[in-house]
């Protein structure tokens, strides 16, 4: 593995699903990529072995993103493996579907936890560790936009997020370093399809005006250009990738 390569990214939430393609996207874009995980150390090396395998760079690193000693030593190892940083993508996060009420702080705390406090802890480390130039880019989600009824305490931190992009986007004024957020609309993951009927996918794929589910691979190549040369005058924006959905 070569010491320091050109370009670094790292991916949070990276071994399976939307991260996981964003990272093989990356790869393929000439990033040596960190393939960040929280508890599937299996998924996440098989996403390495396949970015090595074509002929990258990627090494996968452990951390929870909601405890902040676990984030600083997640960029201080990457920047011990790779001396660099040019790209920062916080797509870890949990959905917990649960109504407003009294009994359900549990599900508003762990959400709020890991997407919110956790997007505030890799975008501010992101920020202190970048060079001039560099591209944080969070994920939200366009649910946001439908306000259906259980989606509260997810909605509630991905609307956070989107606060913080924006503001820590006026904080990096004089660095040349972007801040944005992609937000999906439905997509076709394991994580998705998990728990719905047919009738269900086929309801909410009906949603958009281009009446299907997005593809991983539409969510990343929308990351990939906000991360290369094309997206650099893009800046404190939501992209919301959703075929029209919201």
């Amino acid at each position: 593995m070569s010491k320091h390569p050109e370009r670094v990214a790292m991916v949070t939430g990276a071994s399976r699903g939307i991260g996981r393609t964003i990272a093989l996207k990356l790869a393929n874009d000439g990033f040596a990529v960190v393939v960040n995980y929280a508890g599937s150390a299996e998924c996440a090396a098989s996403v390495v072995a396949e970015i090595e395998a074509a002929g990258g760079q990627a090494r996968a690193l452990q951390a929870d993103i909601s405890d902040a000693g676990a984030v600083e030593q997640l960029f201080a190892t990457t920047m011990a493996a790779f001396g660099r940083l040019d790209v920062v993508v916080n797509n870890a996060g949990i959905m917990k579907m649960a109504p407003i009420t009294s009994d359900n702080l549990d599900v508003l705390d762990q959400t709020l936890a890991i997407n919110l406090r956790g997007s505030w802890l890799v975008m501010a480390k992101a920020a202190e560790v970048l060079a001039q130039g560099g591209r944080i880019i969070a994920l939200s989600s366009s649910v946001l936009a439908k306000s259906f009824p259980g989606y509260g305490a997810y909605i509630a931190s991905k609307a956070g997020v989107e606060g913080l992009v924006k503001v820590l986007a006026n904080e990096l004024r004089g660095r040349e370093i972007t801040v944005n957020a992609v937000a999906p609309g439905p997509v076709a993951t394991e994580l998705f399809f998990e728990g719905k009927s047919e009738e269900q996918v086929a309801h909410i794929a009906a949603m958009a005006p281009l009446e299907r589910l997005g593809q991983p691979e539409e969510i990343a190549g929308t990351v990939a250009f906000l991360a290369g040369p094309d997206g650099g005058w893009v800046n404190a924006q939501i992209l919301r990738v959703n075929g029209g959905f919201a």
